[in-house]
């Protein structure tokens, strides 16, 4: 079926392994969260974000009650957030979004990571016209009539709403707000009684690259060695599936 199904097949394989990991990057949007806004979710939407997120990979409630105790700390160090612009192979583009106690030691590992796959960090903000940020939100479609709820979104800030399968193959339904809309978005959900199971804001591709299954193979190492960096929060590219 080509290398490229075959690198396709052992990341999902990967993905399933990394709820470790996946705790840990929950675990930093909990100590950001708390470090920006305080302790109590009632107060604190970023922190309503990361525990609704937490509880959509069955991360348990001790550790993340040991998150917010942890970034409660005053001593506790905080992360700084930055985002890293850049070519894979074959001119796909890649962005990265990082958290990270250590900037020197995280630009210098997401370089070596490009150069060692044959591409190159870029200038912030080159990628700004191939990426769109959007609020992102993710549930069950349950008994909901989803044209009266297009609808009823409007007001909040709804760009698209649809239907798409997650990892385990189920339909959930996304929709997708402005960048600036995500607090008003959440609140409109919140109001009308759907329990989101993901909610974030995450990079939309507003153009895509076009690759054979050699290229997209060697992308992809490239799209595994940044997913697996303990820096890493989240891996955006523009290579067309």
């Amino acid at each position: 079926m080509g290398r490229a199904f075959e690198f396709r097949k052992e990341r999902k394989f990967k993905r399933w392994a990394k709820m470790a990991v996946q705790f840990t990057r929950i675990g930093k949007d909990i100590v950001i969260a708390v470090k920006e806004g305080g302790p109590s979710p009632e107060t604190n939407s970023r922190l309503r974000t990361a525990i609704q997120n937490a509880k959509a990979v069955n991360m348990p409630k001790d550790r993340v009650d040991a998150a917010i105790k942890r970034a409660s700390d005053k001593s506790t160090a905080g992360y700084e957030e930055i985002v890293y612009e850049g070519y894979g192979p074959n001119g796909v583009a890649v962005l990265v979004e990082t958290a990270t106690d250590n900037t020197n030691r995280t630009v210098a590992n997401v370089r070596s990571y490009f150069n060692k796959c044959n591409g190159a960090l870029g200038k912030t903000g080159s990628l700004d016209f191939i990426f769109k940020r959007v609020s992102s939100f993710r549930f069950a479609p349950g008994d909901l009539d989803l044209e009266e709820l297009e609808f009823e979104l409007i007001d909040a800030g709804l760009e698209e709403i649809f239907v798409e399968a997650n990892e385990e193959g189920e339909d959930e339904v996304v929709v997708h707000a402005a960048f600036e809309d995500f607090g008003k978005m959440q609140k409109a959900l919140e109001e009308k009684g759907i329990e989101v199971k993901q909610a974030k804001l995450e990079r939309i591709a507003l153009s895509h690259t076009e690759v054979n299954e050699e290229q997209a193979a060697d992308i992809l190492k490239l799209l595994d060695k940044l997913e697996d960096d303990d820096d890493v929060q989240a891996v955006y590219h523009n290579m067309a599936e």
